[in-house]
């Protein structure tokens, strides 16, 4: 059985795969049909307290709270947006620190936008979560119940992920990995994986390491810029990874998977928002596998970056469309309520009083 993680020596059972569930009844002389029940209770009823496993026997219970500890992420502050309904959640972990997540209600069902660290070490330029660095990697138990919370608070099946909150999912590259396999177990809530989206900045290597997973989820690369030096200039973790490496990291994804690539791009007004960007945009994606999201960017008050007007934007993806780039432009959810990443758990913090780090 892998190594769980350990916080305070004590274990968060969410973080067992039903498998090791199992493995570690039989350790503790326990029937194996028990885990199936107790994970029943956490990954389908997304029980957070043991005492509420009703059909366990009391001596059980007991057993398992006193070894283990449900990764309960528990809302403090929850936005709601007058405009479409988007629901942003501030969530407590138990060590203190605070993520944020969000709820987002289409036509085609409930989609949730979850965090993978506390903060963000990639230091993009646009966004908040980056201001104050990265404090730790998430378990793939908290990654669980930032869905299994909004769940139910909202009492509503999510049937849609988006892994493009807080944090760099590549760069918590096991638990990211361990998520998705529970996140998608017909044990648990069975999230179809191509109802699963992964963002990512661009980390060649984990890109690569991501594709021998055989994974049916969807890769959003955070492109935002169709030359190194532009990029750079947005991204700084660009610096590191040079664009021709990122994208032949892409198309091996592609190649591995067959699944089409999203490429995000975040239109800054006076940077990346001209014709002649839309020009080198379409050059560079010429016959590549995936689509443009155009994302006006949501200004935060750190930062001096500025959305262009929407004309500006259609203009942009008009450009691209016409030379054969498919392109889409993001419909903005929740920007009554500080819907940028970032931007509530660090308000929130301030208002708190609390320290970022």
């Amino acid at each position: 059985m892998e190594e769980i993680r350990y916080n305070n020596q004590i274990q968060e059972i969410c973080e067992f795969t039903l498998e090791e569930l199992t493995e570690l009844f039989r350790e503790m002389s326990e029937p194996p049909f028990r885990a199936k029940q107790v994970y029943s209770w956490l990954h389908q009823k997304l029980c957070g307290d043991f005492s509420e496993m009703t059909n366990l026997p009391k001596s059980l219970r007991e057993k398992l709270s006193e070894r283990f500890r449900v990764a309960c992420a528990k809302p403090r502050q929850v936005l709601v947006s007058k405009l479409d309904g988007t629901r942003k959640y501030v969530l407590e972990l138990y060590d203190g620190n605070v993520i944020e997540a969000v709820l987002m209600r289409y036509h085609h069902g409930n989609s949730v936008c979850i965090s993978s660290q506390v903060g963000c070490r990639m230091g993009c330029r646009f966004c908040a979560s980056t201001l104050d660095g990265c404090v730790r990697n998430l378990t793939a138990a908290e990654m669980l119940w930032e869905v299994y919370a909004i769940a139910r608070d909202t009492g509503e099946r999510i049937s849609n992920i988006v892994m493009m909150g807080s944090g760099e999912p590549l760069d918590n590259f096991d638990e990211t990995v361990r998520f998705l396999r529970m996140i998608s177990d017909p044990a648990g809530l069975n999230i179809s994986q191509r109802n699963i989206t992964l963002s990512t900045c661009g980390l060649p290597d984990r890109i690569r390491a991501l594709a021998e997973q055989s994974f049916q989820i969807t890769l959003a690369l955070s492109l935002h810029a169709a030359s190194q030096e532009v990029r750079e200039q947005i991204m700084p973790i660009a610096k590191a990874y040079p664009l021709s490496e990122v994208l032949s990291a892409c198309e091996a994804y592609f190649q591995k998977t067959g699944r089409r690539l999203t490429f995000e791009y975040s239109v800054v007004k006076g940077v990346n928002d001209n014709r002649t960007e839309a020009l080198r945009l379409s050059r560079l994606l010429k016959g590549r596998h995936g689509h443009v999201n155009l994302i006006p960017v949501n200004p935060i008050r750190e930062r001096s970056y500025e959305s262009p007007d929407r004309r500006t934007v259609e203009a942009f993806r008009d450009i691209l469309t016409e030379n054969g780039i498919n392109a889409t432009i993001r419909r903005e959810m929740g920007r009554d309520i500080s819907s940028a990443c970032g931007q509530l758990r660090r308000s929130y913090i301030e208002h708190a009083g609390m320290r970022a780090d």
